[in-house]
């Protein structure tokens, strides 16, 4: 029987780079998409994809670089003084409780409320293996599985739900566009946050990584093999852009952005960056997304 893609159904998909406060540029990008209704079937955010990319599914415009420049001195948001006394570089109670339900309240029932799919990928410790969760409420316990998709290793505890021990995702899948191909999306932009000929280099920390991660050997193992892995899944991205399959959207330089950056300038900065380059391909955008199977 002959296939007939045009009978296909087109699912629109959004997956979403970290990089901490790399972050900001994809909130830049984000935002434009919400005020000029671009809108997806899903979405799937590792590390700082997931925190600040919640604020897209619940419709909240300018909530992360808001909260951001707010909090950035705050050293219950992120200091050493808060990782000597919790263990974790962002504090997890004021950043998981005490900032989206007092200090900027997120928006739960629009949240809920936005038919999109929502998935963050965490790294199971004990397996070396990514963990996809599909966040449908963000209650307490799915807020749990978010910090642990922006659980930084050395920088964060690991983080103890449903059964795993859990760190960053992208320890394991940084660009988990193929676990979005799994489900069926066809239509996908990627938003990276380094520039298309960054490659990622075996860490200089990987003695310390040993030192903290002795009981979870595996977690070392992908540690070690993550710049291959990253470099890998970048060229596939970029692979199918240049065939027309996917759009990618990432810097045309490096964002000169620390990890923890505290400068509110230098956050703004990055932002507008983001906000810049997706009003430039505004157009592209939507053409692609409403793009028919052929």
């Amino acid at each position: 029987m002959q296939d007939n893609k045009s009978d296909r159904q087109i699912k629109r998909g959004l997956i979403l780079e970290g990089g901490a406060m790399r972050g900001m540029f994809t909130s830049g990008i984000l935002d434009v998409f919400l005020e000029k209704g671009i809108s997806f079937d899903g979405a799937v955010g590792v590390s700082a994809g997931a925190t600040f990319g919640c604020n897209f599914k619940s419709r909240q415009a300018g909530r992360a670089i808001r909260y951001n420049k707010r909090f950035s001195h705050d050293w219950r948001y992120c200091s050493v003084r808060s990782l000597i006394l919790t263990g974790d570089l962002y504090g997890a109670s004021f950043c998981y409780d005490e900032i989206p339900n007092k200090l900027d309240p997120f928006d739960y029932e629009s949240y809920r409320a936005n038919p999109m799919e929502f998935y963050c990928v965490a790294s199971d410790c004990n397996t070396g293996k990514p963990v996809y969760k599909k966040l449908e409420s963000c209650d307490k316990d799915e807020l749990t599985w978010m910090r642990a998709s922006a659980s930084m290793p050395l920088a964060s505890g690991i983080v103890k739900i449903d059964g795993y021990s859990l760190l960053d995702g992208g320890m394991t899948d940084s660009v988990p566009l193929r676990f979005f191909e799994g489900l069926g999306y066809n239509r996908n932009v990627v938003i990276l946050t380094q520039p298309r000929d960054f490659r990622k280099e075996a860490s200089s920390l990987m003695w310390l990584m040993k030192l903290a991660l002795a009981k979870y050997p595996e977690a070392v193992n992908a540690m070690r093999r993550r710049p291959e892995v990253y470099n890998e899944e970048v060229a596939d991205v970029f692979a199918k852009a240049d065939r027309g399959e996917l759009l990618v959207i990432c810097p045309e330089r490096s964002l000169g952005i620390s990890r923890t950056e505290k400068d509110t300038g230098e956050l703004q900065r990055v932002y507008d960056e983001g906000r810049r380059v997706a009003a430039a391909r505004l157009d592209e955008v939507r053409t692609f997304l409403e793009e028919q199977e052929q």
